[in-house]
């Protein structure tokens, strides 16, 4: 029935009554020297002692100040994420350049220079919240748009596949991933028996398996790494029109990784390299940056393929379908606190807007379920969209009610539709014309548990991506196959992983195989196990050079570090110049000495060291400048340390930049570098007249990030 005047009134004087007292409230919180307090504000005077029964007696069971302390403390952590637990995030926007009105009606996509507020977080898949930055591993990319409409979850990951094409199978990938269960080890990392056996029996994940081994798995930088939306999305314009769409991160500081060994020194060295890397970017206002780009194809041409858009071990080739860059991403503001936002956040492949729509591919179906199931239980309940860090910035009205952690008090005697008691008029919502419409799928047959034959083929793209590796990239996925398998001590488990190769590529099986101590890849051995699917589509290309990270990429060496080592005597003229040139292309030099403090320089000056010998490595940084200068060059010759930095970063294809006798130290290479110097490697005479032309190579030569053609470099004893 119709509210009274006098009952309006009353709920009106209530609602200022709240206001009032919700701005007192911040009043009081906002004091200029705050103070410890209880959290019901009660002042705490002593933190420091309990209440105790005489200065020497028992503490007593009323110490409540105590009482509270300790069990907050006993509840401060959560369950951690079962997957991508390790992560680190930021706060930024995403600004449309382009846009994309004619493909689909979602308001945040419609007006060039629109700006949506984002939280992005980053993550390893396998590892424990303690595990290392820089393990071999597959990387979440989940970004979080704050919308006119409602919040959208781009929920993606370093590379642009998956590894199964079925949720079904998902809890068995993650066990199997996971430490073995008997003795909990290893730690974030594949190399074990249980993983290589689930994949070696799972012909679907080959593909992964490539990116999974190659120089993908080991980004230098979380701010050079690609994002993908993995999934395939429907996108819907305002007459119903629909397109595919598959979305692509792509950084402006290029695609660029570590080498293997490098990564497993820097996982001891500083197991926080990433999330370091990330903040201390974003702190000297250095803001990583990622162009969108989206590949739409029509409904009409989703067939002709040569592949299923609902498989997500496949990916479609940028030659087939051109990435179209509509807008970029800039990451411009660290989080005020890890817990509350990085570890609270809560991504769900299901927040869509208007305008976007998801597709029946059956691992994304699986994902609805199980992102949300996953938060509620890790983030206590219901109302974890209410947290701030995943509160939209859009009004939102609904029906949902109490449950664990509720934030917003909602007001009224209605909680259920229709109704007529909230206003008098009938409020009914019975669909209509305005907001999210999910797009109609044509069901057919009968239920079945069984997959399209469109899913059958397990190794065309899979060769597709070996085929359009470089020499240098292919010699890094053998070695990587090498490594893991080398650490499975069944024999049969590694027979069956070769077998699988061959189907790939026969020269990479045998590669792969050589050392291991099995028999020669049997590509029919393969073919003859239980579900073994043979069928193979066919693609329009052999390779896609898009699909490599190894060509020259031309991008500025923004917040790239510059390790220079320093002993007394060093010269400091070549270095200025140098240095200088370095800090305005946007690099970071960091002096590297035996002993914290400064050195002498040959001229008397005093040079600030930053880092030492005892406390930094080579693998910390991207490249070396080493100063001239003989009494400099001769002390750091009989610094085992020193010269240790300096193969180790020559064995890793550094860029490395040697003024005069610093030459010297490259000399247990037993290479002439007098005559040429290997790629990467450059060599100044100390003339100052080549200072500047000697800075810009260097500057180019690390902007080409790795020289991975490097003579003896197996040699080196680093």
């Amino acid at each position: 029935m119709p509210q009274s005047k006098t009952d309006a009134q009353r709920k009106t004087k209530a609602g200022d009554g709240a206001a009032a007292k919700q701005k007192q409230l911040e009043g009081f919180t906002q004091q200029a020297e705050p103070v410890l307090t209880t959290g019901e504000g009660l002042v705490v005077n002593d933190n420091h002692n309990s209440l105790r029964a005489g200065a020497r007696g028992p503490t007593v069971l009323s110490d409540f100040l105590l009482l509270e302390k300790l069990a907050r403390f006993d509840h401060e952590r959560i369950p951690e994420r079962v997957v991508n637990a390790r992560g680190a995030g930021a706060h930024g926007y995403f600004e449309l350049s382009k846009s994309l009105g004619q493909s689909t009606s979602a308001d945040f996509l419609q007006e060039p220079g629109l700006r949506t507020p984002v939280f992005v977080r980053f993550s390893n898949f396998a590892g424990e919240r303690g595990s290392a930055d820089t393990v071999r591993d597959l990387r979440g990319f989940a970004v979080k748009f704050y919308t006119r409409e409602g919040n959208f979850d781009l929920v993606g990951a370093s590379f642009p596949i998956f590894f199964i094409q079925d949720a079904m199978k998902f809890p068995d990938l993650v066990h199997a991933l996971k430490p073995e269960p008997h003795h909990g080890m290893p730690q974030a990392s594949s190399a074990h028996d249980t993983f290589w056996d689930f994949v070696s029996l799972m012909p679907e994940t080959t593909h992964a398996l490539l990116w999974l081994m190659s120089d993908r798995a080991l980004p230098r930088s979380l701010r050079m790494m690609d994002g993908f939306g993995v999934h395939t999305y429907r996108l819907v314009n305002a007459h119903g029109t629909v397109h595919y769409a598959k979305f692509h991160w792509k950084p402006k500081l290029g695609r660029h990784a570590l080498c293997a060994e490098e990564a497993r020194r820097i996982a001891g060295q500083d197991p926080d390299f990433l999330r370091r890397d990330l903040w201390e970017a974003i702190g000297r206002n250095q803001f990583p940056e990622w162009e969108l780009g989206v590949q739409l194809v029509e409904e009409s041409r989703a067939q002709s393929l040569g592949f299923d858009l609902l498989d997500p071990t496949k990916l479609i080739p940028e030659e087939l379908v051109p990435v179209q860059p509509v807008g970029k991403l800039v990451l411009n503001r660290n989080p005020d606190n890890f817990f509350a936002e990085t570890e609270q956040v809560a991504f769900h492949p299901g927040h869509v807007v208007p305008g976007i729509d998801i597709t029946p591919d059956p691992l994304l179906q699986g994902r609805l379920f199980a992102y949300g199931d996953a938060q509620i239980g890790r983030l206590g309940g219901p109302n974890h969209q209410e947290l701030p860090i995943n509160r939209p910035l859009c009004a939102v009205h609904n029906l949902h009610r109490d449950g664990r952690h509720r934030f917003t008090v909602p007001r009224g005697a209605v909680n259920y539709e229709p109704s007529t008691l909230a206003t008098g008029a009938e409020f009914r919502v019975d669909g209509g014309q305005q907001g999210f419409q999910g797009q109609a799928d044509a069901l057919q047959g009968e239920t079945v548990r069984r997959r399209s034959e469109s899913f059958d083929d397990h190794f065309s793209q899979a060769t597709l991506f070996w085929n359009s590796q470089s020499a240098a990239e292919k010699e890094h996925i053998v070695c990587a196959f090498q490594h893991e398998l080398a650490k499975v001590e069944s024999k049969a488990v590694r027979q069956r992983v070769v077998d699988n190769l061959a189907h790939v590529d026969a020269k990479l099986a045998r590669k792969v195989g050589e050392p291991l101590a099995i028999e020669a890849p049997d590509a029919k051995a393969a073919a003859g196990r239980a579900g073994f699917r043979a069928a193979r589509g066919k693609l329009p290309m052999e390779a896609s050079p898009s699909l490599s990270i190894d060509a020259p990429q031309g991008h500025a060496i923004t917040s790239r570090r510059v390790a220079v080592l320093a002993a007394p005597g060093v010269e400091i003229g070549a270095l200025k110049i140098i240095q200088q040139a370095l800090h305005d292309a946007g690099a970071v030099t960091k002096v590297v000495a035996s002993a914290l403090g400064v050195v002498s320089t040959s001229s008397g000056q005093q040079l600030p060291v930053d880092c030492c010998f005892a406390t930094t490595s080579s693998v910390l940084f991207d490249a070396v400048l080493v100063p001239g200068g003989a009494a400099h060059v001769q002390a750091l010759l009989k610094s085992g340390s020193a010269v240790h930095f300096i193969l180790e970063a020559y064995r890793h294809c550094k860029p490395i930049c040697l003024i005069g006798p610093a030459a010297d130290l490259l000399r247990p290479v037993g290479l002439d570098l007098a005559s040429t110097p290997p790629s990467g490697v450059l060599v100044g005479s100390g003339d100052p007249a080549t200072r500047v032309p000697m800075a810009q190579e260097f500057i180019a030569a690390i902007a080409r990030h790795r020289h991975w053609v490097r003579p003896q470099w197996e040699a080196v004893p680093a």
